[in-house]
């Protein structure tokens, strides 16, 4: 077999529809629409765009089902258009492409999600998709949004972690992110896959939701020993080299065996975010060209939350991404946040 290289990104692919709004109405009530755009999402298109955007000469492939539609098409262009191999994307014949409506306040970036899975539910890859990867790492997500590999399988708990552990069989590295939600079903879905994961990078929530743990108190402010205590969980649960966990004010970071690495958001001037659609994505590929390059973990998260401050300039998932030599100049630019 020929040397194994570049990064896979499988799983969820979506449509995002964005539009932004003045506020978010109380039950009801009416919210004004004042601009609307369509742009890629899900952590195919977001990552693989990301990281294609970073370094041109990465070989990235893609992996997830579309449906026969506009929306499907568009995805698939807007991949190819990055030199993204796009052959791992199936077409549904009757499933539609997944996508999100992103309800954005113009003032503040915050964004609420409405999605419907279409044809992601039917992403379900098996072991001749494993044996065909040619790539050192494959990063799958999100976690609780893969109706096919979320399903329970008697032997691994569920499918995705059969998957995880043909794909680590093949020699590949293996990468993981869920979405955010609370609740046994998320430990349910998300503990059997550490167990075949090498990386794990998570934001807060889902770090801390891994183990049962809040992230947050009741005033919003994280609680770092338990992000602390997260990450040594997800090792004691199985993960075998990296976890990682991103959030608004920090990046943390934990190898196998070292040392806890700690940093602070990018303090960004007034008026630079124009929106957080695919902020953690943004981190997230940001984490993984770090991990492919082989850098140490202190330039890993330097480099991720430049990255995800450079998402930060775009209204969608991906217009703010720059490349890798621009990212390196953005992180030291600006001075960091204090977590005090």
């Amino acid at each position: 077999m020929n040397e194994r290289k570049g990064i896979a990104i499988a799983g969820t692919m979506l449509a995002d529809v964005v539009k932004m709004i003045d506020a978010y109405p109380e039950k009801g009530m009416l919210a004004g629409i004042s601009s609307m755009s369509r742009a890629v999402g899900g952590i195919v298109p977001n990552v693989a765009i990301d990281l294609a955007v970073m370094d041109p000469d990465l070989p990235i492939y893609a992996y997830g089902t579309v449906g026969a539609d506009d929306h499907g098409e568009f995805l698939r262009a807007q991949l190819a258009a990055h030199g993204i191999n796009v052959q791992g994307v199936a077409v549904h014949p009757t499933a539609p492409t997944g996508f999100t409506d992103v309800m954005t306040i113009a003032s503040t970036g915050e964004r609420t999600f409405f999605t419907m899975g279409g044809a992601n539910d039917f992403y379900a890859p098996g072991e001749e998709e494993a044996a065909a990867l040619p790539v050192e790492i494959l990063h799958i997500g999100y976690i609780l949004l893969m109706e096919g590999l979320d399903q329970p399988d008697d032997a691994y708990g569920t499918r995705l972690a059969r998957y995880l552990d043909t794909v680590q069989k093949q020699g590949i590295r293996t990468s993981i992110d869920a979405v955010s939600r609370v609740g046994d079903r998320f430990r349910e879905k998300v503990v059997p896959a550490l167990r075949y994961t090498d990386y794990a990078i998570m934001n807060e929530i889902e770090a801390c939701g891994a183990i049962g743990l809040p992230a947050r108190d009741a005033d919003g402010k994280l609680i770092l020993k338990n992000l602390e205590a997260a990450i040594d969980g997800m090792f004691a649960l199985g993960v075998r080299c990296a976890v990682v966990i991103h959030c608004p004010e920090l990046g943390m970071m934990k190898k196998k065996g070292g040392s806890l690495v700690t940093l602070p958001s990018l303090k960004l001037p007034a008026g630079f975010i124009k929106g957080s659609v695919g902020a953690g994505d943004a981190f997230c590929a940001g984490c993984l060209y770090g991990l492919y390059q082989g850098y140490d973990e202190a330039h890993i998260l330097a480099f991720a939350s430049a990255a995800a401050a450079c998402n930060l300039s775009a209204v969608d998932s991906v217009s703010g991404m720059r490349s890798k030599e621009e990212i390196e100049k953005l992180h030291q630019a600006y001075e960091r946040v204090s977590l005090c």
